[in-house]
């Protein structure tokens, strides 16, 4: 690819409308001045082996990838990182000049630096963490909870059978807690993460019980829309220290923006402000 032509980079799924990706990016395109472009793209399942990598001869020097298409991507891609083999989902393709595409994990990474940048002292290996949840974004947060020295992470999802499958493939770190127990492990835990969509906007409500939350503790919801959830209004009320969603997706399209576009971009209050316009 010639160095004259613009880069180009795109979120990838299908849906893909909803995504707040264009609007981080775009910002941050603006605010350092950068030639680029990034684009929502609407791939349907079907096409997206034909269609991936066609994209570098357009042009695309990388893309986010996010629902239905994450494990799907693996599968295309020439490399893929450590952690997201461990995770076994990719939301990050760079098209590298040989023509190869490598594909990375950055969600634990963005998990981690939102709680770190929100909670300045958090200090992980002081205690358990219970994690809400055993999908997709629970295996991020699992891999990099793990790797940062949480002692003990108690999980609990509603369907057992799924967190039975993270404990098997993350190791005896990870103890499964029955769904209708979830409210009492939370008097153990330092660290409490939902990675369900329970309490996003549309879907039911979180009714795990909340009075065992411990003053001090840490509580961080992915769910971002809305950005006060029930969780978090709760765990404020309680003492707790709360971390919303949105950090992490700011977080996470960090290290390929840096990538794609050259410059590693700060995650700010007004690029905070960009994406909830």
């Amino acid at each position: 690819m010639s160095d004259t032509r613009i880069p180009l980079a795109a979120v990838i799924g299908h849906p893909v409308a909803h995504s707040k990706s264009p609007n981080v990016h775009g910002y941050w395109l603006r605010k350092y001045g950068l030639k680029g472009h990034y684009i929502p793209m609407d791939i349907a399942p079907e096409k997206l082996a034909d269609l991936l990598p066609r994209l570098a001869d357009l042009g695309f020097v990388g893309a986010n990838v996010t629902i239905p298409h994450k494990e799907k991507v693996m599968e295309i891609a020439d490399l893929i990182t450590d952690r997201a083999t461990l995770i076994g989902a990719a939301n990050t393709l760079i098209f590298r000049k040989d023509g190869r595409i490598h594909a990375d994990n950055t969600d634990g990474y963005g998990f981690i630096e939102n709680i770190r940048q929100t909670i300045p002292d958090w200090a992980p290996k002081t205690g358990p963490a219970v994690v809400l949840g055993a999908g997709g974004a629970a295996r991020a947060v699992l891999a990099s909870l793990l790797d940062v020295g949480v002692p003990q992470i108690l999980l609990t999802n509603r369907t057992r059978i799924r967190a039975e499958k993270l404990r098997e493939d993350f190791g005896n770190r990870v103890q499964v807690v029955e769904w209708v127990q979830a409210g009492n492990v939370l008097e153990d835990a330092d660290l409490v993460v939902n990675t369900t969509s329970l309490g996003m906007t549309g879907k039911p409500e979180m009714r795990v019980p909340l009075d065992g939350l411990k003053p001090g503790a840490v509580v961080n919801d992915l769910v971002y829309a809305p950005l006060r959830t029930r969780l978090l209004a709760t765990a404020e009320e309680r003492g707790c220290r709360v971390v919303d969603g949105l950090g992490m997706l700011l977080h996470q399209a960090v290290p390929g923006f840096e990538r794609w576009f050259g410059k590693r971009p700060v995650v700010d209050e007004n690029v905070r402000a960009a994406v909830l316009r």
